[in-house]
């Protein structure tokens, strides 16, 4: 939004009257509208979701975004974004919420043995599609002292015991390891 400038309006009564100082007020005017708009630009520049275009390519520079040719502002500061959360500290609270963000309020499990130096994420039946995004999620934000194991949260016994043996006769014994079963139908 560029800002008007009337350098005119600015002056006495019998200034604004004579012709000198007209013909030199409209000579300034687009010169300051230049400078408020560089002014505007580089307020916008300080914030990743207002970045101009040259905004983006400083930070593009910084960095190592490759933008295409075909990518839209918007895009170029989701980008730019998405590179400065990744950067973000992740707390034990932070990864738990990137987990129920990715698999859902129940679709996993995470314990910390501190002492072991352990962490042990089980992904539910139903988040298993998810799996990969998961790990590679874990291993970008999990230090590296930390041996980190990964694995799906099979049926067992206790949950497979809710449904009768005719129940569960449809379904091989890879589905009944591997496959979320509802209600036994």
């Amino acid at each position: 939004m560029t800002k008007e400038v009337d350098l005119l309006s600015y002056q006495s009564n019998i200034i604004q009257q004579i012709r000198e100082f007209k013909v030199l007020s409209e000579v300034e005017n687009p010169k300051l509208e230049c400078v408020w708009q560089a002014v505007e630009d580089a307020i916008n520049d300080q914030f990743a979701t207002t970045l101009t275009d040259n905004g983006c390519k400083r930070w593009e520079s910084i960095m190592e975004i490759n933008a295409k040719d075909t990518d839209d502002l918007d895009f170029r500061r989701f980008r730019i974004l998405s590179k400065l959360n990744e950067q973000l500290p992740y707390t034990y609270r932070m990864l738990e919420l990137q987990l129920r963000t990715l698999c859902g309020e129940n679709g996993y499990s995470m314990v910390l043995r501190n002492n072991e130096y352990t962490l042990i994420v089980k992904i539910a039946l139903t988040s298993k599609n998810k799996y990969s995004d998961v790990e590679t999620t874990l291993r970008k934000y999990v230090p590296a002292n930390i041996v980190l194991d990964v694995s799906l949260m099979y049926n067992t016994h206790e949950i497979l015991s809710q449904f009768t043996h005719e129940q569960l006769g449809k379904y091989t014994y890879y589905e009944l390891r591997e496959e979320v079963i509802a209600n036994g139908n």
